[in-house]
């Protein structure tokens, strides 16, 4: 059976009118197919709202929905019910790659039919799974309502105290929602970016964030007067949140919902909220570990632009061809290589060229080498913000690859803003993001995109859309004046950004020395370098150290070893901000990986390991923070050991300050 598998299995439909909900049309219920998760839906005095629970605690106070526009009146209110039918829909498919290799697609659907007083028709979708619910707006295409121009969504998210919040600010620091994640109530929240996670004073866990973003504004929160936030649509250059046609279907507005850090992680709501697979044949759609010409250019010892100490040279990107496939790795990502670098390229990048490598980068010979070697070369786009002279080289620069044989690029947005005024995260940049990822799919080319939009699960249309960044990666701990990522950052990021999707944070520095920023490094130790191959989940996985940093050490081990595509996920510990237990099955061998964190507070688990087999005698690999080991004083120390374990053993995590433990269980 071919790898292009998108598989649908059971799938089961009932429809039938409102009344099944409610006589009444000011009390329209939908259920999680396991019935913890309940929406209600009012309409009062011609206003809808909304209001969410699980197991009977509140999610969601009441909240209003709408649209506001500037070219016909609002859907704002005046609305009467004309029918109401649901749906209850339970199908199976599979993951070309992912954290699960199998995905259930259960849920309850509600449609409730809507007209205002201009007699304007308005849907209103819900679909609640067991995991959390999704919402959009739909205009159908009708009489009077055609061209429609979005001044903002008013979607609100509404609770009924000062909760508390992980959330980062809305263009306040950067474009590219690479800022350090704040924990704070409710009340000391201005605008936040999505995904935003909750801890609930109910003991509840949720996550609010977007599905299926298409042809759209990026959603934001603005803070309410009130404990809550309103949609907050992100703008072109103009002030016009979006400029659409009807029919129109809004992204989903998802609310993920757990008991526990973990089942956030584990939730496949947002991937069952986009469409099926596009693409017909993805044996060319492969994850890939592979290292790079990169981290040198961080640290001052390349650069970029031609020169005495050019990085992207032919001679030097054999020496990492060899190196990658001396150690079974399987690409090498090289930057600098073509023409636009030498000018001011982070201020405007019009200068770039796709297709015209640098004098000193033999681009065609270095492509039959590699591939000699069964190494895939990863190209490096980086367009400086300049969109338009990207979109006019790009179909070319796609040709050229799939000629040679490459199948991976990297895309670079690095400017405040695209074509000098467009946000990133605006329907401009929305519409060329998803260009990119469908004219790459085309000429066979997988993507990993930096400085992009968010994530909502495009990947599961185009698997092409392998990776994004979207974060604070490990390029911060090269350079950042702050001093780099502190060792809580990697854990809140499972529980936040990479809720969103796959994320090329770049994991594996060996070496914490930084002469170029003496007090800018590495905030962890080795052994949790070693422990974010699991925690932090991308199937496009960088191992970002040099290679003379890897040779002859021990604990390089590991990082040849750790696969990047799941069977199977569990999360049995966590605590936001404190610590992290990822446990995950290879997909292609009946082995598993478990990676543990810690933030700046050393510290001691126990894990069952009742996800093992039972009555099978395992082998388990372990590379352990040293007894002394400090991620200030003392990073380097790691014990790496062997020993017997079974599914009754409970096995025992010890972390030094800012550590970590990486472990691989095999039969």
């Amino acid at each position: 059976m071919k790898a292009h598998l998108c598989i649908i299995m059971g799938i089961v439909l009932a429809f039938s009118n409102g009344s099944v909900f409610s006589q009444k049309s000011d009390n329209l219920l939908v259920n999680s197919p396991d019935k913890t998760i309940e929406v209600k839906i009012q309409l009062q005095r011609g206003k809808i709202f909304y209001l969410i629970s699980k197991s009977g605690k509140a999610v969601i106070a009441p909240s209003a929905l709408g649209l506001k526009f500037s070219n016909i009146p609002d859907m704002n209110g005046n609305f009467s019910l004309i029918s109401s039918a649901r749906a209850t829909f339970d199908t199976t498919w599979k993951q070309p790659w992912g954290e699960q290799l199998w995905v259930r697609n259960h849920y309850n659907e509600l449609i409730l039919d809507l007209k205002d007083n201009f007699n304007r028709k308005l849907q209103l979708i819900f679909r609640v799974f067991n995991d959390g619910v999704g919402f959009r707006y739909h205009i159908p295409a009708q009489l009077g309502v055609d061209s429609l121009i979005i001044m903002d969504e008013l979607t609100e998210f509404n609770f009924s105290s000062d909760e508390k919040a992980w959330w980062i600010p809305v263009h306040r620091e950067n474009s590219y929602y690479e800022s350090i994640y704040r924990l704070t109530p409710i009340s000391q929240i201005d605008t936040a970016n999505t995904p935003i996670t909750f801890e609930l004073s109910n003991g509840l866990y949720l996550a609010i964030h977007e599905a299926n973003l298409t042809d759209y504004a990026s959603m934001t929160l603005q803070k309410m007067p009130t404990n809550g936030f309103v949609s907050c649509l992100i703008p072109w250059s103009t002030g016009v949140k979006v400029y659409a046609k009807a029919p129109l279907s809004t992204p989903w507005r998802i609310l993920i919902i757990g008991n526990t850090p973990g089942e956030l992680v584990t939730s496949t709501l947002m991937l069952n909220l986009n469409e099926p697979c596009a693409i017909s044949d993805l044996s060319w759609v492969k994850p890939a570990k592979y290292i790079g010409i990169w981290w040198a250019m961080h640290l001052g010892n390349y650069t970029w632009s031609q020169g005495a100490n050019h990085g992207a040279t032919t001679a030097n990107t054999i020496r990492y061809i060899d190196f990658a496939a001396k150690h079974g790795f399987d690409g090498v990502l090289v930057e600098g290589w073509n023409y636009g670098w030498d000018g001011k390229w982070y201020e405007d990048g019009s200068a770039f060229k796709f297709t015209q490598p640098y004098p000193d980068f033999d681009l065609e010979y270095l492509a039959q080498y590699a591939g000699s070697k069964n190494i895939q070369l990863i190209g490096h786009h980086e367009t400086g913000g300049a969109v338009s002279n990207y979109e006019r080289q790009m179909e070319e620069a796609f040709q050229l690859y799939n000629r040679l044989g490459i199948h991976y690029v990297k895309t670079g947005y690095v400017n405040k803003y695209l074509d000098g005024k467009e946000w990133h995260d605006s329907q401009y940049g929305v519409r060329h993001y998803r260009k990119v990822v469908e004219l790459a799919a085309k000429y066979k080319i997988n993507i990993d995109n930096h400085e992009p939009i968010k994530p909502t699960g495009l990947c599961r249309t185009y698997p092409n859309l392998m990776t994004q960044e979207g974060a604070r990666g490990q390029e911060y701990d090269a350079w950042s004046p702050d001093g780099g990522n502190p060792p809580s950052h990697t854990t809140i990021l499972p529980f936040t950004r990479m809720i969103a999707g796959p994320f090329d944070f770049t994991p594996g520095t060996f070496n914490f020395t930084n002469p170029a920023h003496p007090k800018t490094r590495v905030q962890t130790t080795l052994a949790k370098q070693l422990a974010l191959f699991v925690v932090i989940y991308s199937p496009l996985q960088m191992a970002s150290d040099l290679p003379e940093n890897y040779e002859g050490k021990p604990a390089f081990e590991f990082i040849k070893r750790v696969p990047c595509d799941w069977e199977k996920t569990l999360v049995p510990q966590a605590k936001i901000g404190e610590y992290v237990v990822m446990v995950r099955k290879d997909r292609n061998s009946d082995k598993w990986y478990i990676g543990a964190i810690t933030n700046e507070q050393s510290r001691e688990l126990t894990l069952k390991l009742d996800f093992l087999d039972s009555n099978v005698q395992y082998t388990a690999h372990i590379y352990a923070d040293g007894d002394d080991a400090d991620w200030k004083d003392n990073p380097y120390s790691i014990k790496i050991y062997t020993i017997p374990v079974k599914a009754q053993d409970e096995l025992p995590l010890k972390m030094a300050a800012g550590g970590g433990v990486a472990i691989e269980i095999e039969r």
